[in-house]
């Protein structure tokens, strides 16, 4: 999976470890975060091991399944959850701010589903989750490159779902709405207050649900459900 070493990536790596998965993980360097989550991994009895990886970047992609599959001998699930945000209204948005957030968030869904297709499509099975937003449905203030990008991801996944559907190979969406991680603890209490009065459930989702949902669809459980965007987010309007 990608963006394993913290939030929503983090929880999911574990969630999927304590179902009995071994874990291959990827971060853009090999650094003491990346090694303390292997151990955490590890420590759940699964076999565990993180990659320096640039997957959005095609080469590099390439040679990280290249080297997971050497290391672990097949990928039976891929989940794509690296994502970056650098908002602003468009009128102040800049072309590097928009080609960042689209070549980070899009290009790399595009980037591993292209390099773990081939093994999947030779063993006649697989799962692809991708995590894409809420924002990618509806739109959001200040995030037209980020909506870009997870709107991309959805459209990507039903095309694929459908290309790969013939080799039992699924493709689905999680949709993510207002989520707390470690990214949110600093933000005051009155604005946490005013954004959970928007969600019908009143209450932010937590990386855990999110994990959740992947396990779902990933697994068994959900054999016969494909292309499917799976909206996260407590009943926000429009998801």
């Amino acid at each position: 999976m990608t963006g394993a070493t913290r939030g929503i990536g983090h929880a999911i790596a574990i969630r999927f470890a304590k179902e009995g998965c071994n874990v291959a993980f990827c971060g853009r360097t090999r650094n003491d975060k990346m090694v303390a989550v292997e151990q955490e991994l590890l420590a759940l009895g699964v076999k565990a091991k993180g990659y320096a990886a640039d997957v959005a970047d095609f080469a590099s992609a390439q040679a990280l399944v290249k080297e997971v599959l050497a290391d672990f001998g097949n990928v039976d699930i891929l989940i794509n959850n690296a994502g970056i945000t650098d908002d602003a209204a468009v009128k102040r948005m800049t072309e590097e701010q928009f080609d960042h957030v689209v070549g980070t968030n899009l290009k790399s869904v595009f980037c591993m589903t292209k390099a773990v297709q081939p093994a999947m499509w030779k063993q006649g099975h697989g799962s692809i989750v991708n995590i894409g937003s809420v924002v990618g449905i509806a739109g959001n203030y200040n995030q037209a490159n980020y909506a870009a990008s997870k709107a991309g991801i959805i459209g990507f996944s039903k095309s694929c779902a459908k290309e790969f559907a013939a080799r039992n190979i699924r493709v689905n969406v999680v949709a993510p709405g207002f989520v707390q991680t470690e990214m949110t603890a600093d933000i005051p209490k009155e604005l946490m207050d005013t954004w959970c009065s928007r969600i019908p459930m009143k209450r932010p989702g937590t990386p855990d649900e999110v994990a959740n949902c992947c396990v779902f669809l990933a697994s068994d459980m959900s054999s016969y459900i494909t292309s499917v965007v799976l909206p996260m987010c407590g009943g926000m309007e429009d998801a």
